[in-house]
């Protein structure tokens, strides 16, 4: 079952991704929710998928034990490993209840070649918080 493209443009890093782009989206991405307290992702875990916040807030608690800046409705995480390092660079724990759109590796590279702006803006994404 595809996502709503609706729900795929809401999302601000992907808003002005082309029409073409948004449907593959569609196409492959899945709707996950996570509970307080569990974690999304685990830092130094192989990452296998991206993750865009619909609902919810998270905790982002990078390597050593600090904190990081807490992620809400609209932001990304994942993508760094994705892209760049293929390992979590944070634990992300869901502080409130959360709606998550998530993209696997698996289909990432699946629509890759049709997806040339998508990656583009992930891997500036990735590139950005990676120099923090």
């Amino acid at each position: 079952m595809s996502v709503d493209t609706r729900r795929i443009a809401a999302v601000p890093v992907l808003a002005d991704l082309p029409a073409a782009e948004i449907d593959e989206l569609a196409a492959a991405m899945t709707e996950l929710s996570s509970e307080p307290g569990s974690e999304v992702v685990t830092v130094d875990d192989f990452g296998t998928a991206i993750y865009f916040i619909e609902q919810g807030e998270a905790d982002v608690l990078l390597e050593g034990g600090e904190r990081g800046e807490p992620l809400g409705p609209g932001d990304t995480f994942g993508e760094i490993a994705l892209l760049l390092t293929g390992e979590r660079t944070a634990t992300v724990v869901a502080r409130t209840p959360m709606r998550l759109l998530s993209l696997t590796g698996q289909d990432f590279e699946r629509i890759r070649a049709r997806v040339p702006e998508l990656e583009r803006l992930l891997r500036r994404l990735g590139l950005e918080r990676a120099a923090r």
